[in-house]
């Protein structure tokens, strides 16, 4: 029977080289380490709490087209071409480094609200006391997959994109993790589960960070809300007899925590554990407004406390 969720608003409280300045008039005030960033949000649909004068202080703008990531950087001040960020894990202690540049699609290598996620798997993981295989489905450039490494697990690391893989891999060895079990993937996710479950390897944890659309290697289509279910039916398939943890986040589509948390339940039927579904949240430095910035739902084992 599933249970009515409660939505939780999870903010990623503990960065030093990320700040979301201030947001509104459908943009937000971004600092990246060194560097400020003008950045479309749609849903800052209230005023700036900053003068106009913070707001033109800035290195890039990114100015939309208006297409789904269309767009392009428009640069204000000298920069470099890539620099350097950390965030150091709560659980066990490790900071993470990472590579940071401008991309054609407004993104810049890290989605600083998901830094809550890399704290609570790998605090799992370092407090499970046993071996622990990690799936990251659609892992970008690894910053999750290198959280759950540094705690301790052996992690299958699996995009779509060789440029993201490779840039992950890099990450890797700016973090001190090129010791670690990692096994870097390019494959389109829904086949590679599929084939993983035909195989009978089973996974303790999965993360799951789909986008709204994309395509796979070899041109397979991805839409969110049609694919989502059939690839939360096979990760059924491939979690082991005593899994750890689940966390599925989605962005930027038509779809509440509550609809998430619904979807995630049919997956861990069976299972003892806890759910937690809600938004991802930054709060702004000017006036203590909190944006969401996407939707998640995660499930851990009650036997992990």
């Amino acid at each position: 029977m599933n249970t009515s969720p409660h939505v939780n608003l999870l903010e990623s409280k503990r960065w030093n080289d990320y700040e979301l300045l201030d947001s509104g008039n459908s943009l937000k005030l971004e600092r990246f380490g060194p560097y400020r960033f003008v950045r479309p949000e749609a849903q800052a649909i209230w005023k700036p709490g900053l003068t106009s004068s913070a707001w033109s202080d800035v290195h890039a703008t990114f100015v939309s087209t208006g297409e789904e990531s269309g767009g392009h950087w428009k640069v204000h001040k000298p920069m470099d071409d890539h620099w350097e960020m950390k965030y150091s894990l709560e659980r066990p202690v490790h900071d993470l480094r990472f590579k940071v540049m401008t991309t054609p699609g407004r993104h810049l290598g890290v989605f600083p609200e998901t830094a809550a996620h890399w704290d609570w798997m790998a605090g799992l993981i370092h407090s499970a006391g046993r071996p622990i295989k990690v799936l990251n489905l659609f892992g970008y450039t690894g910053l999750a997959t290198l959280a759950a490494a540094a705690a301790g697990a052996s992690v299958t690391h699996v995009d779509a994109s060789k440029k993201s893989i490779g840039w992950a891999r890099e990450n890797q060895s700016l973090s001190g993790l090129d010791d670690r079990p990692i096994r870097w993937i390019v494959d389109d996710a829904m086949k590679f589960v599929q084939r993983e479950g035909r195989r009978g390897v089973r996974y303790d944890g999965i993360i799951l960070d789909p986008p709204k659309f994309g395509r796979g290697p070899k041109g397979e289509v991805w839409e969110v809300l049609k694919s989502l279910p059939e690839l939360l039916e096979s990760c059924r398939f491939v979690l082991s007899d005593a899994p750890l943890f689940i966390a599925l986040t989605v962005y930027a589509v038509r779809a509440s925590a509550i609809h998430l948390s619904y979807a995630l339940q049919d997956v861990m039927k069976g299972q003892k554990g806890n759910f937690d579904s809600g938004e991802l949240v930054m709060r702004e430095k000017s006036a203590g407004r909190l944006l969401s910035h996407a939707v998640y739902s995660r499930w851990e084992s009650s036997l992990s406390r």
